[in-house]
């Protein structure tokens, strides 16, 4: 069955705790050629999303996570509200939905079913906020609309509530660091995508060894001469062949060493593993929670999946896609301008031209899934996907595909 909106994508905004791991996610339904300005299009959206829950599949989208969805009065009132899964979802009451009593009933009656509830964009109280208040779990204060010397007082009268606080749109380290000293437990926001670049920062040595590994690779080294360095770093070793035995990388035998690895791979699969171990913690097992490395990971997935949207085939072009949408948050992993880590790895000049300009179809792709990530619709979205002769509908399908992926591999390596 269609859905009435079939020209929609869907937008996962990461939701993260105090300890900056991935706790859910809030999902921004958009259609074709709408705009912040017209919002309505985006409701009847939603609506055919949930109506369509069982389909689409919740877990499907976030994982492990839980999911944050808007609603509007027309939503909460309907039917297919209750499509979803009420252990799954967070519903999210907008902040024109008006306290009346036979919506606050409506609300009582979902949270008998299991639903939870949040308010959205708070920045003072009021009477619609009061009259809410008791009914949800989570209060989502938008710090972009309150000042800097206001926040403090606001944050102090909502704690006494008992309510879980969410900081929304935090969007530098700065806002991140007071939300956290305020008590705020849930963190919303591109802050830590953020790249702060440190003065005097250098590569440290185990990011280097995966650098110099991934050069070794570009540079058509051989076999041999790959295994040996892989192997010098027991960790790096370790983290490889536990990444590819997942159900996510596609093999079939399992692998027990890294000359296995190469033969079964190919150098190209194992430089993808490579990338993603890039973004572990030093020392550590890789963790798909780390908000950084899921926004990586989906970038390179849905580069790998729009390249073989538009070549069929032609593997080589996908890997080189994905290794563009993976390398694309380094500079905020290493807090060190972009260039400088591209000369460290060596990569391809049209890898560059994507990453430094946006150029060519590789940029055109990174744009894409940048403007979908801040859930841009409308022109800027549109003039992008008619540049790769791509629909929304299709850049949905990728999306679809893609958090399949990476769920699967969450699932392996947590």
């Amino acid at each position: 069955m269609s859905l009435p909106f079939d020209e929609f994508f869907l937008a996962r905004q990461p939701i993260l705790g105090r300890d900056q791991h991935l706790v859910a996610f809030e999902l921004l339904f958009r259609t074709a050629g709408a705009t912040e300005a017209n919002v309505t299009d985006d409701v009847a959206a939603t609506a055919a999303v949930i109506s369509h829950a069982s389909q689409l599949g919740m877990d499907h989208v976030v994982g492990a996570q839980l999911a944050f969805v808007n609603v509007s009065e027309a939503a909460l009132l309907s039917d297919y509200v209750r499509f979803l899964p009420a252990d799954k979802v967070i519903l999210e009451i907008l902040e024109t939905v008006k306290a009346s009593p036979r919506l606050l009933t409506r609300i009582r009656e979902l949270r008998a079913l299991g639903f939870k509830f949040a308010l959205d964009d708070i920045v003072a109280e009021s009477d619609d906020f009061n009259a809410f208040v008791d009914l949800v779990d989570v209060i989502k204060v938008d710090v972009n609309a309150v000042s800097a010397e206001q926040l403090p007082a606001l944050t102090a009268s909502l704690r006494v509530l008992g309510k879980t606080l969410l900081a929304e749109k935090v969007e530098t380290v700065e806002e991140f660091r007071q939300c956290l000293a305020l008590g705020y437990e849930y963190f919303q926001g591109y802050y830590f995508a953020r790249p702060t670049i440190m003065s005097g920062r250098t590569i440290a040595p185990s990011e280097l060894a995966i650098l110099q590994l991934l050069k070794l690779i570009d540079s058509k080294a051989d076999n041999q001469t790959i295994e040996v360095a892989v192997k010098r770093d027991a960790l790096i070793s370790l983290n490889l062949l536990r990444l590819v035995n997942t159900a996510a990388a596609g093999g079939g035998e399992r692998i027990d060493t890294v000359g296995q690895a190469l033969d079964s791979l190919g150098r190209q699969q194992l430089q993808r593993w490579l990338q993603i171990l890039l973004y572990a913690a030093p020392g550590s097992k890789v963790e798909m929670n780390l908000p950084l490395l899921q926004m990586a990971t989906t970038r390179g997935k849905l580069l790998e999946l729009m390249s073989l949207k538009l070549h069929p085939g032609q593997r080589a072009a996908a890997d080189t896609a994905f290794t563009v949408g993976i390398l694309s948050l380094t500079d905020a992993l290493f807090s060190l301008p972009l260039g400088e880590i591209l000369d460290t790895v060596d990569v391809a000049a049209e890898v560059r031209a994507a990453l430094i300009e946006r150029d060519g179809e590789f940029g055109n792709m990174l744009e894409v899934v940048e403007l979908v990530e801040k859930a841009t619709s409308g022109q800027p979205l549109d003039a992008a996907l008619r540049r790769l002769n791509m629909s929304v509908k299709d850049l949905r399908e990728i999306e679809m595909a893609a958090f399949e992926w990476l769920n699967v591999l969450a699932q392996e390596v947590n």
